[in-house]
């Protein structure tokens, strides 16, 4: 599940992963929630006819399949991929092409709609966020990287150009030695590559924004530039000396589904979903374990933080969703086990760490 916020709206995702989804792309408008109604209900989003599957699964393009995650760019357009694909236990299948959508927020209308060819990917069940890299002088010239956590890969869709190239390497796969998690009594293991990318600042040394990316399994995190990814030229070479480089260790049990950069504060906030918490690193620092901190851990409420965002106005919005305990027991049903938080970063790193004041 994936959740994000644009002015007073919530879009909220819900991937299907078993029947009885009606809608994958929902919507809350919160200005029509009731005073102290703590489960509003979902609205199909833009409408429900985009989101029903067809009579015996008929492929359609023109609807909805699958989304994990969406991210608003500062040109008010709302960016996800379709997977394209149903993950149901019984009944696994690639119904069609994934696709990358991108919607108008001010109109609510379909702006951009790119089938994702066979070439990049044979099925989509790994592209499970997107980030989008854009200036507001500029709306046209966005980017959209993509990491591929099955096929340990990064995929870069370029709007202007309606072009898409991939980068592989062996940074984007997962660690072995950090495969098992422990979370809300549930032992498993993984082997989620590349999840999540965040656009860091400006490196005025290389010309460029600094882009962070880390596999889901592992507690590593490394870098590389906006101006690589955006290169199709560097991708089909294949040659990547130098370009993607490891940044060093977060600490034990930090592994981290998203992540995202404040440029405020210049913290890189993390969901890390082994020890139920939200942790931190203050760009300003050296990157080692000892520089990066906590700034929430809960193991009741805060179980499995799936998703980290930010809206246009800097908040912080983080969703847990209880994933390991529906996949390996039972959710219990009396209980809220979907839950969306919210802080503004500055006071959420208040006296940690990643203080600038401390």
């Amino acid at each position: 599940m994936g959740a994000t916020h644009h002015n007073n709206r919530l879009f909220i995702t819900v991937p299907r992963r078993r029947p009885g989804v009606p809608a994958t792309l929902n919507v809350i408008d919160l200005s029509k929630v009731s005073p102290g109604d703590r489960s509003p209900s979902l609205k199909a989003y833009p409408t429900y006819p985009i989101n029903e599957l067809q009579p015996q699964y008929a492929p359609d393009l023109r609807r909805l399949v699958s989304v994990y995650r969406t991210t608003v760019d500062v040109c008010e357009r709302l960016w996800f991929v379709d997977t394209g694909m149903l993950e149901y236990p019984d009944n696994r299948r690639q119904l069609q092409r994934p696709q990358i959508w991108i919607i108008d927020l001010e109109r609510d209308q379909l702006v951009q709609r790119y089938t994702i060819p066979e070439a990049i990917v044979r099925e989509g069940v790994g592209m499970a966020s997107i980030t989008v890299d854009v200036e507001l002088t500029d709306c046209e010239g966005a980017f959209a990287y993509i990491p591929d956590l099955v096929a340990n890969a990064i995929h870069v869709y370029s709007l202007r150009d309606n072009d898409m190239w991939s980068f592989n390497h062996s940074s984007f796969a997962y660690d072995r030695n950090r495969a098992t998690f422990n979370v809300a009594g549930q032992r498993f293991a993984w082997d989620d590559g590349v999840f999540s990318i965040a656009i860091g600042q400006n490196d005025t040394v290389a010309g460029s924004k600094l882009v962070y990316y880390h596999p889901m399994v592992s507690t590593t995190e490394f870098g590389t530039f906006a101006n690589v990814l955006q290169n199709k030229r560097i991708a089909q070479s294949g040659y990547y000396d130098g370009l993607f480089e490891t940044l060093g260790e977060r600490g034990p049990n930090t592994q981290s589904t998203m992540h995202h950069y404040d440029p405020r504060t210049g913290v890189l906030f993390y969901a890390e979903v082994n020890r139920n918490s939200i942790g931190c690193w203050n760009t300003n620092q050296i990157f080692d374990a000892g520089n990066h901190a906590v700034v929430h851990l809960d193991n009741r409420e805060l179980i499995y933080p799936t998703d980290l965002t930010s809206d246009s106005d800097g908040t912080l919005w983080v969703l847990t969703n209880n994933l390991p305990v529906w996949i390996y027991s039972r959710l219990n049903e009396s209980e809220y086990n979907f839950r969306l938080w919210r802080q503004d970063p500055a006071v959420a790193i208040r006296g940690t760490q990643c203080d600038n004041a401390v």
